[in-house]
């Protein structure tokens, strides 16, 4: 069962933290709990056209919130550190942030 792309890589991170990763060329996504390091590097790749050196996953556990007397998880998910080789173009999504 072949997967697309768009339903790898769900959306950016955009923190203080993931911006200063881009002077390295490290950019944060939002990824499908279900997807591995190699289905996230060939979808980033496709998406962006962009040449992938390596992939870091982590799955980030839901928070408690509270409501009142009413308690709560956010929804937990998994997010990916993509790293771009040096001679690859930069994505552009993320260029024009800085």
């Amino acid at each position: 069962m072949k997967v697309a792309p768009q339903d790898i890589v769900l959306g950016p991170i955009i923190t203080e933290n993931s911006m200063i990763g881009l002077q390295m060329k490290k950019y944060t996504f939002k990824v499908a709990k279900s997807a591995d390091k190699i289905s996230i590097a060939r979808a980033v790749e496709e998406l962006f056209g962009v040449k992938v050196s390596k992939v870091n996953t982590i799955s980030v556990r839901g928070q408690m919130r509270r409501q009142g007397r009413f308690t709560g998880y956010t929804a937990a998910y998994k997010k990916a550190i993509v790293t771009l080789t040096p001679s690859s173009k930069g994505i552009e999504f993320f260029e024009s942030m800085t």
